[in-house]
């Protein structure tokens, strides 16, 4: 249809043979994007106008956290403590539990079709529900507290790792696998010997990587009562106690670039 509305431009070679050129698709997808962008505009309300007019008000909001408040500093070490506490455990435990799972939703691993269709829905089920609210729904069941946040943590770790991971294990060479299993190891021993060697630096670079995020994330489950330093958060957000909020979001900053400053580290030792 685009070739008939925009035909190919003629172009003639110095052999004196005509060949055609079609049309560049860039303008109509520019087009269609635009359409797209004025009705999602119109649907959810956006207004471009309020956009400029009120953006000045974010940065009063962030003016008035400088200077940060010094003395509420020995409030934070404890929370946050709590959030690297959740983060660290949530992380290891759903980078562990990952594995297995990812094996179960490996075409090239697993035999069975349903074991595969199973481990696939959970995970992209475990994708699907944001962490704030699996967060909210430990908290019904675990109670308030860094229970709750860690188990939040897991389940997105899991569905973070496992994806990114049986993505990986159908992608490696199976010549390996298909060798030693020929030589009669079982299926597990193949993979243990052919397939994990070969993932492993990607597996533990996904996990340290999900860490850097889970940190970040620990930071905003106090607002459903999930512990670590969201709560305290909160509270000065509620309170409208801008100094103590820039105090904490400084010491964020300064502790995610920490961490992550020697996962990179140690990423690029595995890579």
């Amino acid at each position: 249809m685009y070739d008939k509305l925009f035909p190919p431009k003629k172009i003639v070679l110095p052999s004196g043979k005509i060949v055609l050129q079609k049309r560049s698709r860039t303008p109509l997808v520019f087009l269609i994007l635009a359409v797209c962008m004025v009705l999602s505009a119109d649907f959810t309300g956006f207004s471009f106008k309020v956009l400029f007019t009120r953006i000045h008000q974010f940065f009063t909001i962030v003016l008035a956290m400088i200077p940060p408040d010094w003395s509420s500093l020995s409030d934070i070490w404890t929370p946050l403590l709590d959030t690297i506490k959740m983060s660290l455990l949530g992380s290891i435990i759903g980078a562990v539990i990952a594995l297995p799972v990812a094996v179960a939703a490996s075409s090239n691993i697993i035999q069975s079709k349903v074991i595969i269709f199973i481990s696939k829905v959970v995970l992209s089920l475990l994708r699907t529900l944001p962490t704030l609210v699996s967060a909210l729904i430990a908290t019904f069941v675990f109670g308030l507290g860094t229970m709750a946040g860690t188990v939040a943590i897991m389940l997105f770790t899991i569905s973070y790792v496992g994806k990114l991971l049986y993505e990986q294990i159908e992608n490696v060479d199976m010549g390996p696998f298909e060798a030693m299993e020929s030589l009669g190891m079982t299926r597990l021993q193949a993979f243990r010997f052919a397939v994990m060697p070969q993932v492993l630096p990607g597996y533990i670079s996904t996990s340290l990587y999900c860490f850097e995020g889970n940190v970040r994330y620990a930071a905003i489950l106090g607002f459903v009562g999930a512990g670590g330093i969201g709560l305290i958060l909160n509270e000065g957000i509620g309170w409208r106690d801008y100094p103590a909020v820039g105090m904490i979001i400084l010491v964020l900053i300064v502790t995610v670039t920490l961490i992550e400053s020697i996962s990179e580290h140690f990423r690029k030792k595995l890579i």
